[in-house]
């Protein structure tokens, strides 16, 4: 880290001072040079961080620490950011037309969402912004209950709590795909300076609640309601809107984590609002034990993940996995859907399993990039799609994203279906992988401070791939140019190394496949053996 500033660095930190519209930020970077400048060498660090940027506008948006400095979430990066969104639509013939707005309750949410809806004004679109914070479900679908050409969500989704972000969302209601992110990034390096960016009031506010919450009640459910629910929303916006659509759908046995069912900015019981991270669920399954609960659900921030909670067979509350939820979820959309040419999706980085359900329905099945805005994308007639990062989608027909309220109350119905039939979801597991062979599933994540890392790691290991796995032979396909990402494969066995796209992580992604010859429970010990040994070794690849 840089321990001195130099002359240029410090001219450019004052060209940020003097073009931020903001005065909170501008003090605040001020200071920071200030102590840099008497030569504090933290400080000047700091400064050669902020100033290391700007963010780069990817197909996921903006996503970064909220901090002053163009390597940062603030009024004026998001300013410049709305500006080349704005000059985008209207190169692509869509100015004056409607562009949705909304929000979480992170850190800078109000402040960032106000100044794109100001920044959109002033360059003659017809803007609507939601009257409180909501979760990004809802913006996703107001896209398209709008008749909008875009959608902004200002989010960081499960990030740490010192971060934000801004999401778009174009006319399909989709996140954005190539080239618009790099057709966009070209729009703000041409943006002029924040200060001077155009901005005016006057947007309208909608709230698409009600028709949301019609169209979730409406999706095709058993008639079965008894069925106990604890609850968590991680501190973030997820909880009036989930309890409403339980509601309205006809579950009222429901108990939310007290101390996690208000937004709150800082996150205070969590370390990551990740319902995947180590911890993020305790107080869940410990208020699921306490109220003897027939189901857990556990929202990430934003509420567009959905992650589930059941009672094991030795009586211990566990969360299921991604992809034990999303095959969940399939096989029972899949066994029940009334669609003539079902599609369902998930993507490369998934358990594979969903493939085998659909051939066993005579459904369709794709295999897609790591992502939502390709899953949407992945075909007509799509009735489900899923990520294992606890991304759902059961309701592509009026929310083209992943949405966790929606998916939550579809796995209450299935829950309280089996429960009228006295069984649960561990015992649908057992039958599917007793058809279709023992698939486990797991995650090797190694979090770096330097993104070069993920680099050099990534070139290293297509230089020299690794020639077997916990003792399988292995081969390697690249699938660069359209992804950074390497695949191994092997028998039984596949495993998926990439960047994330949202987190500082490099990420390899495990699966073993073990077919059940006579007992379910030494296939699974078999299979699970097995994935120790993979994982052992990718470790070590990793390190």
């Amino acid at each position: 880290m840089q321990n001195t500033i130099t002359p240029e660095l410090r001219d450019a930190a004052h060209r940020w001072i003097a073009e931020d519209p903001d005065p909170s930020t501008r003090e605040e970077l001020r200071q920071v040079l200030d102590r840099a400048l008497a030569g504090d060498a933290t400080a000047a660090g700091e400064v050669a961080d902020r100033m290391a940027g700007p963010l780069e506008f990817g197909t996921a948006g903006l996503r970064g620490p909220v901090r002053a400095g163009p390597n940062g979430m603030n009024v004026a990066v998001v300013t410049r950011t709305t500006a080349g969104v704005a000059q985008w639509l209207t190169e692509k013939g869509l100015a004056g037309g409607v562009v949705v707005v909304g929000r979480d309750a992170r850190h800078g949410s109000e402040a960032f969402a106000q100044a794109a809806t100001e920044v959109l004004t002033a360059a003659g679109f017809a803007v609507k912004t939601m009257p409180l914070p909501l979760p990004t479900p809802l913006l996703a679908y107001s896209v398209k209950h709008y008749d909008a050409i875009a959608g902004i969500q200002i989010t960081a989704s499960h990030n740490p709590p010192a971060d934000n972000g801004y999401k778009l969302y174009d006319s399909t209601g989709g996140q954005i795909v190539p080239p618009s992110d790099g057709e966009i990034e070209h729009a703000i390096r041409a943006a002029p300076a924040a200060v001077d960016v155009p901005r005016a009031p006057g947007v309208e506010v909608v709230d698409p609640r009600a028709a949301y919450l019609a169209d979730v009640a409406n999706l095709p459910q058993s008639p079965e309601r008894e069925l106990r629910i604890a609850a968590t929303a991680l501190h973030g916006v997820g909880a009036a809107t989930l309890e409403a659509a339980l509601t309205q759908a006809g579950f009222t046995d429901v108990h939310f984590v007290a101390e996690q069912s208000r937004p709150d900015a800082d996150f205070p019981t969590v370390s990551f609002p990740n319902p995947e991270e180590p911890g993020a669920t305790d107080l869940l399954l410990a208020l699921a034990s306490e109220v003897d609960a027939d189901l857990a659900v556990a929202l990430d921030p934003d509420a567009d993940r959905c992650a589930l909670g059941v009672r094991g067979r030795d009586g211990e509350w566990r969360m299921l996995r991604g992809d034990e939820t999303g095959v969940l979820l399939g096989s029972h959309l899949l066994s029940t859907t009334d669609s003539p040419d079902p599609l369902v999706a998930t993507t490369i980085v998934s358990s594979s399993l969903l493939g085998e359900l659909a051939k066993a329905e005579g459904a369709r099945y794709a295999e897609t990039l790591t992502g939502f805005k390709w899953l949407v994308r992945a075909g007509e007639g799509l009735i489900f799609a899923y990520e294992e990062a606890l991304g759902l989608c059961v309701n592509p027909g009026f929310v083209r994203d992943k949405d966790g309220i929606a998916a939550s109350v579809f796995a209450a119905g299935f829950a309280a279906a089996l429960k009228a039939a006295g069984r649960g979801p561990l015992d649908v597991l057992d039958d599917i992988a007793t058809r279709h062979g023992v698939h486990l599933t797991d995650q090797v994540s190694l979090r770096v401070t330097d993104l070069a890392v993920r680099g050099r790691l990534m070139a290293g290991l297509r230089a020299e791939p690794p020639v077997t796995l916990g003792g399988t032979p292995v081969t390697q396909e690249d699938l660069l140019p359209d992804a950074d990402v390497l695949r191994l494969r092997g028998d039984g066995l596949r495993v998926v190394i990439r960047p994330s796209g949202t987190e500082p992580k490099l990420k390899a992604y495990l699966q073993v496949v073990t077919p059940v010859i006579g007992d379910l429970a030494v296939a699974r010990e078999t299979a699970s053996a097995r994935l120790s040994a993979v994982r052992a070794d990718i470790s070590t690849l990793l390190s």
